[in-house]
């Protein structure tokens, strides 16, 4: 196991430069001058446009940009200063990223560790009722309220939510953080919604194809009841696909809360992405990104070591 994990946090370098580079490069080779859309009709001197943009080396060629900002090349007087050395940058108003993240990223985390409690507990409970009754009613309710929910937008579901439980039922808070916990409910069940689905599907059909093989029957053969086959035998083999949805999943949340962040006004990273995406803060996007990538090379390597605990007979070579 500790060469497996060691192998595999070697290929993470390769990957995470890899994406870093595609991300700084679809931000910095916008077309345009940040600097000059930061003062927007106002005018300002060509010696202070020079010196703003010689401060974020945005004179630099392109890679030796990327380079500086990794903290693989030094940076003028200040030496070497970058991601590895734990420095995101700063914004165009002089504030560190990192602070940024600092107040962000909580809001973020528990929106997103919410929804994966919803998406798992409810979802796996779902599949599990609608595989092992298969064409039941209840296989029926899931198959159908999973296909309506994933045919329909994820900003048209918030938007009614918010319509019908925040204005009209006042169920939930529609807006901010000024009610603490309660705040996240509605955007984090929203915001589970579909990978809810997903992981009901999911389930559902690795239940319907274990529950035929042959070590079900032997295991019924055998006088072991229906509850223990279910949860000790079919449901553990079952999970593993599930396992890897889900851990994936949780780096989808992060980013994907964009749109849920923007909807219900909360203070998270995806409305930060958000914010440096209309403002054109480079140094904050490619921050920000740059911890997802982070959170997804993570998780998968969590989601690989799980394998072997659902299924001892899984080894790693």
């Amino acid at each position: 196991m500790g060469r497996y994990v060691a192998r595999r946090l070697l290929q993470m370098v390769p990957v995470f430069f890899g994406s870093t580079l595609l991300i700084f490069a679809m931000v910095y080779l916008i077309p345009g001058d940040p600097i000059r859309a930061l003062f927007g009709e106002r005018q300002v001197s060509d010696a202070t446009l020079e010196s703003l943009r010689d401060r974020y080396n945005l004179d630099d060629p392109f890679l030796v940009q990327y380079g500086k900002y990794m903290g693989v090349l030094p940076d003028g007087e200040e030496g070497f200063s970058g991601v590895l050395q734990g420095d995101f940058g700063e914004d165009f108003r002089g504030r560190e990223v990192s602070e940024l993240m600092t107040e962000r990223f909580p809001v973020t985390i528990r929106l997103a560790v919410a929804a994966i409690i919803i998406e798992t507990v409810v979802g796996i409970i779902a599949g599990v009722m609608a595989g092992i009754r298969r064409n039941s009613f209840m296989d029926n309710l899931v198959l159908v309220s999973t296909t309506l929910v994933i045919a329909i937008p994820l900003f048209v579901l918030e938007f009614g939510a918010q319509l019908i439980f925040g204005l009209q039922l006042d169920w939930f808070p529609i807006a901010g953080l000024r009610e603490g916990w309660v705040s996240y409910a509605l955007p984090a069940m929203l915001l589970a919604a579909l990978s809810l689905c997903y992981v009901a599907r999911l389930t559902r059909t690795s239940i319907v194809e274990n529950i035929r093989s042959d070590y079900v029957r032997t295991a019924r053969a055998k006088g072991l009841s229906g509850q223990r086959v279910v949860g000790r035998h079919v449901l553990r083999n079952s999970l593993i696909p599930v396992v890897t949805f889900i851990g994936t999943d949780f780096g989808y949340l992060l980013g994907g809360a964009i749109v849920t962040e923007t909807i219900f006004n909360l203070p998270g990273i995806g409305r930060a992405v958000f914010d440096g995406v209309t403002q054109r803060e480079g140094a904050v996007v490619v921050g920000l990104i740059t911890v997802l990538v982070i959170v997804f090379l993570v998780a998968n390597l969590l989601v690989d070591v799980l394998y072997g605990v659902l299924d001892p007979r899984i080894r790693y070579e």
